[in-house]
Order: structure tokens, then sequence, then C-alpha cells
């Protein structure tokens, strides 16, 4: 088999062309390190990095030597070259708070923010996660006060949902029972609501009984007041959309040695594809090897049972079964690899070695900025 391209992960950050890098992979594979690795790197490389990630965990925080990260960046580190490292994690409600704000007359933005269905929706509601993190990274690039920005995508049942967000909540609001709410207002207010009435007044009596009077009013206050705003949404949803696909933009798929993650990672090199986004190519984390590779696995097991029968050298016997567990990770990371680049032989990589230890500190990651640049 021919061997694939390696990913040259710093031509990527040392290009200035280079203004958005996306992170996307399943759950659990290393990518919000491999992001902030990212974005450490690109800093003391000299640009002005700024890495969003909407990983819940408090695990990137701590790395970054913060004890929190929120909606707004936050300053990691400077470099001696005059980069920085800034952070900040997705508030999915205040961003939403924010867009009304400023979109909104203020008493417009106050009839929607203290509307019950608006604080569901903005909490709760499928798909509003990944819109946010479209919007948020839209207001990041349109500010321009950095020269690199690193997404690590939503850990959402596929990792590229955030390309379906706009459109799906657009359907939403275009729905047939959300007109049917907004109707009332957009012809003219009560005698049109009444006009409205007499042609469903049945439906209306239903659902009023189902739901009750101040639910529907609740909801009908909230849909006119969004409605005069959402339109701003849908274009700049359409315009960072515009903005993933074009120059300067690179999504690297972030995958581990396993069955279930190499899959995924070839379902968004396939999905990546039809969408027509730059892909950069794949990082392979926690990759298991050996320095001891000239001993196979199967010799070295055989070894151990040998010692084991005779009753002699129990901790050789130890160590070789230990790294005969080491070489069947390593042939099954192997395996998986070879049917993804089978399937893909185009795709660059790069593979990290798995480390002994957890990542806390930047020097943490640091290190894996190396191995992600260096293998």
């Amino acid at each position: 088999m021919k061997k694939p391209a390696t990913l040259d992960i710093d031509a990527i950050l040392d290009d200035r062309g280079t203004r958005i890098i996306v992170c996307c992979g399943s759950g659990g594979v290393g990518k919000t390190t491999t992001a902030a690795a990212l974005g450490l790197r690109a800093a003391e490389r000299g640009r002005c990095a700024v890495v969003l990630t909407v990983d819940p965990a408090r695990r990137l925080a701590q790395s970054m030597g913060l004890t929190e990260l929120d909606n707004t960046p936050r300053l990691v580190t400077e470099s001696e070259d005059g980069g920085q490292l800034y952070a900040m994690m997705l508030d999915m409600k205040r961003t939403f708070d924010e867009i009304i704000e400023a979109h909104a007359d203020p008493e417009r933005a106050r009839q929607i923010l203290s509307n019950p269905f608006y604080q569901s929706l903005s909490s709760s509601f499928s798909g509003t996660q990944e819109y946010m993190a479209m919007e948020k990274l839209g207001q990041l690039r349109r500010s321009d006060e950095w020269d690199l920005i690193i997404v690590d995508t939503p850990p959402s049942r596929s990792a590229l949902d955030f390309l379906d967000a706009p459109e799906r909540l657009g359907r939403f609001l275009d729905g047939r029972f959300i007109k049917l709410l907004t109707a009332p207002a957009k012809a003219g207010g009560r005698s049109a609501f009444k006009l409205l009435n007499a042609g469903f007044g049945i439906v209306a009596g239903a659902m009023t009984k189902l739901l009750g009077a101040q639910v529907i009013k609740d909801l009908q206050t909230f849909v006119s007041a969004l409605d005069a705003v959402f339109g701003g949404f849908r274009q700049r949803a359409d315009q960072t959309y515009k903005l993933l696909q074009a120059p300067g933009t690179a999504f690297i798929v972030v995958a581990a040695p396993e069955r279930d993650a190499m899959r995924e990672a070839s379902y968004f090199v396939e999905r990546l594809a039809e969408e027509r986004m730059p892909l950069a190519g794949l990082v392979v984390n926690r990759v298991h090897e050996s320095p001891a590779a000239t001993l196979s696995g199967v010799r070295s097991a055989a070894a151990a049972e040998d010692l084991e029968s005779r009753g002699e050298h129990e901790l050789t016997a130890a160590v070789l079964r230990l790294h005969t567990g080491r070489m069947q990770l390593a042939a099954r990371g192997h395996r998986e690899q070879d049917h993804f680049v089978s399937a893909h032989p185009t795709v660059p990589i790069a593979k990290v070695a798995a480390m002994t230890e957890d990542v806390h500190d930047l020097d943490g990651l640091r290190r894996v900025g190396e191995l992600l640049a260096n293998g």
C-alpha cells in the first residue's frame, strides 16, 4: 500500500493566509487538546491565535493555567516573537442574548429575553449550540482581532452538525405552525387576528385548550418578536458558511486508531468533500508504538510463556507480556489506519504517539504540538 502524505502542521500554522482551523472528530479522541496545542504552537511561531471550544470539560482551561473559560477570549500566553494565545469557551445562551441585544431595539430585546419560550430555545433547543458556535466564529472573524481562529467543534452526536444548524433553525422558524402564529401580527394586529380566527377557529380553539391561552400568547409574542431579527441570523450564518468553504480555512479531522473513531473520520472526510470544505488532513492521536518494534508480539508472548513454564525471571516475563499487549494494540491501530488510507489515499496524515500522562499544563500542550508537527 502506498504511504500517505504527511500532514505538515507547521506549514499550515505558518501560512498567514490560513485564518481559520476547524478541528472535528468524534468524542473522546483528543480533539480539544489538539485544538489547544495547535493554538499554543501557532502563538509561539508568531501568530495571534484564539481557540474557541464548546467542550464543557474544564480540562482545557486548566491546561492553559486559567481558573475558567467563558464567552470572552482571555489571554493565555505571549511569545517572544510577538505571538499571543487567547482562549474562550462558548456560552450558548450568552451568545444568543448578545445577538438579540445587538440586533433589536431595547423594548423588543426586553420582550424576547424575558419570554419563557426564548429562555427555553436559547438554553436547550436542538441545534442551538451548533448554531451559536457558527455565530461566535463569525463574530471573531469579523472583529479581525486575531489572525488565526481555531475551532474545537461541538461534542454533538455528529461533530459536523454545526454545518447544518443554521438551516435547521431556519426550518423551525419557517415551519407551518410558526407561520400560523405570526400571521396575525404580520397581517396587522388584533383585527387581522379576528379574520384569521374565522379561517382556523377550530384549530386555534384546540390549541388554546391543549396549551392554555397564556402559553399561546407567550409563543405568539416570542415568534413575532424574534421574526423581526432572525433575518440577520440567516444572513450571517450564510456568510460564515461561505467563509468555511473559502481559501484560508483548513479542516483537520481528529481520530484515535480505533475502529469506531476511524469510521467516523472517514465519514467526516466524505461529508467535508460533499460540502466543498477545504480538508487539510487527518490527525491520529494516541498511536501505540514500541521502541523494541523488532521484537514481534508473537515472539514476545512465546518467550514469556517459556520463562513462566520454567518458573524463571518472573519480572522479565511480565515485561515481555506488557510488550506483547503493546504490540497487539499497535497492530490493531495500524490495521484501522490502513483501512482509512485505502479508502482515502490522498488525505495527508499526522500521527501523535500515545503519551504516558494526561495533558494538564502548557508544557504538556507544547509537547503535543511538537508531536503533531514532527510525528
